[in-house]
């Protein structure tokens, strides 16, 4: 969401469609690599997730690449993803083990959770500060949406944690690739109404 807005304030919109596919793509290549790479590359079938995992790693850099190419700036997701993509890819690969690349999903969003919640601890919202141009709050406003993203994430922590650790390996990349986003979907439009009720609204211009 900051991403966009910050293509705005430069005077450019952003295609959503092609946000989209720069966010989204790097998933949608892990999940088909994963469910085709024994056809496609040749290799065993329980070594599609490597092979998998490998080409998600570069498509997550050419995203990024392509994110500063096409919007012009670096969006701080695209930035973490990339970074955490490529280390538990890269430990993925080089200790033979898909351990790392399940449970990366888990690791951030506890990160991420961690970080919003410590920060109300100490008085911020730290939403606020990546959210701020694209949502105008009262304090409690941003308080309470800080703290019930911070809660999400924990949730979807524990989800992955369950999904992989009790179902298949395909299973587990599907829920990753066609799950999490929909339930994210769903929880931020849930969130509208407290976004409606602690909106800032824009002052009238004099004489409008």
């Amino acid at each position: 969401m900051s991403e966009s807005v910050a293509e705005a304030t430069k005077g450019k919109s952003v295609n959503p469609l092609l946000k989209l596919a720069l966010e989204f793509g790097p998933l949608a290549i892990f999940f088909f690599a994963n469910s085709y790479g024994d056809r496609l590359f040749g290799v065993a079938e329980d070594r599609r997730i490597f092979v998998a995992t490998g080409i998600f790693i570069v498509a997550s850099l050419v995203a990024l690449v392509l994110s500063r190419i096409l919007l012009h700036h670096l969006p701080r997701m695209a930035i973490v993803n990339a970074v955490v993509v490529t280390v538990f890819g890269g430990l993925t690969l080089a200790l033979d083990d898909a351990f790392f690349i399940k449970v990366k999903p888990t690791i951030v969003n506890t990160l991420f959770g961690c970080v919003l919640l410590g920060g109300l601890l100490f008085g911020r919202s730290l939403l606020a500060l990546v959210l701020e141009t694209v949502l105008q709050l009262d304090e409690e406003g941003w308080r309470k949406l800080t703290f019930r993203w911070g809660l999400f994430f924990f949730v979807l922590a524990a989800l992955n944690e369950i999904v992989w650790r009790t179902q298949t390996q395909d299973f587990w990349v599907a829920f990753k690739v066609w799950g999490v986003m929909p339930l994210t979907m769903a929880f931020a439009l849930a969130q509208t109404p407290l976004i409606l009720k602690h909106e800032i609204k824009p002052a009238v211009a004099a004489g409008e």
